[in-house]
Formats: structure tokens, sequence, C-alpha cells
């Protein structure tokens, strides 16, 4: 496509720096090659192909999916190793072992008990083998296996002893990294997670249980690593892009944020000391940000459309309108109806998942357009 000035693009829409998201991958690059670990990003956050390329650009091309149709449109792109990273339940057997025949690598995970048996059969009468992790809880509480818990060898032992299984290894995920108090509580998880593992690991191994991979994942965490040593793989997400959550909590600096959510003033209040935009829940997603670190964060930071931030908040959301306060008069002045500003969204995972596209831009105009793979 030709290139087009941000004023000409239709609202609401997204509009990724493709120069802050080739930085962003650099600087993960960087820190798994300092400590010697494999990068399996999760591609969840931005369900790009085009972005995925950038990140796994000189890794081995692996990557960690949250739904079975990301899986499928990234194989329709030439990517071939998955860990779909979601427990898995019986519904999606049938669809997993059709990835597996069509000569995908595809990890599962699970957590329960009961699954490694039912997995085995349904992959014994499809002539199929499952590379299989077991989920580890390393605080965060969301799924995952207590690690001191017998649970924690015995589906290990399951999946190990299944003719049609093939234990992957154990994987874990630092998610209560995003509520540490500040940077040394998000060390501290980084820690944990790690240690976790590892602990865990002995103890199977002291078991003749072999594990083979020992998987974290988590942007704050793996930001703010020290030490990987026993970590075999990675997972981080949410770092190509950023977000307000992420500069909030010090993973990274409000000029690392890579997405923007582009919306246009459609009313403005000098009574009312306000302006309401066309990028609503929808657009931006409801997600409130990190409100224990920031109160007032609202739906997201609101910048000029060449991105220089105006000190003020998307306060409300409904379907399709932002509400904005707007108490400086002078910052009203220079937002009459049709102006183009671009809001930093909280959490930049789910405003993408609500958009078709990406609007590229580059050298301060938009290039390209690249598609967003939705759906489960």
């Amino acid at each position: 496509m030709s290139s087009i000035s941000l004023e000409n693009v239709k609202t609401p829409c997204l509009v990724l720096d493709v120069g802050r998201v080739r930085a962003n991958a650099e600087r993960i690059s960087g820190v798994v090659n300092q400590h010697g670990v494999r990068l399996r990003p999760h591609i969840k956050t931005h369900k790009c192909v085009e972005v995925a390329r950038i990140q796994t650009d000189g890794h081995g091309g692996a990557v960690t999916v949250s739904t079975l149709a990301e899986a499928k449109a990234f194989a329709a792109n030439g990517f071939s190793d998955f860990t779909y990273a979601v427990p898995i339940e019986p519904g999606k057997f049938a669809e997993v072992i059709e990835i597996v025949r069509s000569g995908l690598k595809l990890n599962v995970i699970t957590d329960d008990a009961a699954t490694p048996a039912m997995l085995n059969q349904a992959a014994k009468d499809a002539g199929v083998t499952i590379r299989t992790f077991m989920e580890v809880d390393c605080g965060d509480h969301r799924s995952g296996v207590e690690p001191m818990s017998d649970t924690a060898t015995s589906i290990p032992r399951a999946i190990a002893d299944a003719l049609n299984l093939e234990f992957a290894g154990i994987l874990t995920h630092g998610g209560h990294s995003y509520d540490a108090a500040d940077l040394n509580g998000v060390r501290a998880i980084a820690h944990q997670e790690c240690d976790v593992l590892i602990e865990l690991a002995d103890r199977l191994r002291s078991q003749d249980i072999q594990v083979p991979t020992l998987s974290i994942g988590s942007t704050p965490t793996i930001v703010h690593a020290e030490d990987l040593t026993g970590i075999d793989e990675v997972r981080p997400g949410n770092y190509i892009f950023f977000d307000a959550f992420q500069a909030t909590i010090g993973s990274c600096s409000f000029d690392d944020c890579a997405l923007t959510v582009l919306a246009a003033v459609v009313h403005r209040s000098y009574e009312q000391k306000k302006v309401i935009i066309d990028a609503g829940g929808i657009a931006l997603s409801k997600d409130r940000g990190p409100v224990s670190r920031d109160p007032g964060c609202g739906y997201g930071r609101v910048q000029d459309i060449d991105g220089k931030d105006l000190g003020i908040r998307v306060n409300g959301v409904s379907q399709e309108h932002g509400v904005i306060p707007v108490c400086d008069e002078s910052t009203l002045d220079r937002l009459p109806v049709g102006t183009r500003v671009q809001v930093v969204a909280n959490h930049s995972c789910l405003a993408a998942a609500q958009h078709s596209h990406y609007n590229v831009l580059e050298n301060g105009m938009i290039v390209d357009k690249w598609e967003i793979h939705r759906g489960w």
C-alpha cells in the first residue's frame, strides 16, 4: 500500500510503531541470549504473523499460542512448532490430533490427574503421539498443580508411562508479578518462578522421571530476571508491544509502548470539561490496568497525533464512546471535534484482539496493514 498520514486513517483503529516493535524484540533477544535460554514467545499479544517473524528472527521459530486457531493460522504461514498454553480438555482432543497428524509439532499442557489417561486413549485410537507438559502453579493461582503436592509427581509419571504421550517437561507462568508492589517484588517472583520448577524437576528426576524442558513465562519476570540457571525456555509475550500497565510497573518506559489506538474527538464540552472520542470499550478493552499503582489510570493515556502525552486519561467507556475529562481549558482548545488522538491502552493484548488489523507506522506514516488472526 502507499504511505498515508494518520490524519487520513479511519478511526478507531490500531497503530503499530514497527520501529518500537523491532527494538522491543531486540531487547528480549538480548536477555535470552545472555542467559542462554530458548525463546518461545507468546503470540497471543499480537496474533500477527509479521510480528512473530520479527520476534523469532535469530531464534528457533517456536511460538506459544493461546488458541488452536492461532496455531492453524500460523502453520499456514510457515510456523511449525507450537505450545498451546491453556490446559487441554477432551473437547479439543480431536483438533489437537488433527494438528499433530498434519506433521506439526504441538505441545499441550495439563494440570488434571484424569486427563493423561483420556488423552492417551484418544492419541492411541488416532495412532499419534502427543507431547504433554504439566503446568505448575508458582504462585499465580490461576491454574497449575501445587508444586509440593502428590499430584505434582503423579501426573508426570502418568504422562511418562503412557505409550502415546511424551512427557515434554514442566511449565509455569509468574502472572502474579503484575501485582507486585515494586521492582524488588517482581525480582522476588522472578526467582520464585525459576526455583519452583527447578526444585520440582529435581524431585521428579530423583524418581527416574526425565524432565526435558523447564519453561517459564511472564514479561515482568523476564525483563527483571537476574539468574535463569536451570531454565531451558522462556515464553514472554506482552514485551513485543508493552503497554500502559507494563510502563507503570516498571517493565518499560512509555516510549517503548509500540501499540496505540487512534481515535477521533466526536464531542467537546467546555461546560462539562470533557471530550468524547469514538473509541470505547470495544476499541480499547475494559481492562482497568494497574489501579493498585495508579488509581487514576482509567482506560488509557491520551497522546496527540504525534505521540506527545497530553496529561489526560480515558476515564470512562461505553461500547463505542470514550470519556476524557479535560480540566485545562488550553488543552480543550486543542481538541475540537475531528481531532485525532492516540490512546496508549492499559493492556495491549486485549486491545489488539478487538481489531482486525494493525496500521503499521514507520517514519510517521502508515506504510502497511498486518492481519490479526482471531478466533478459537
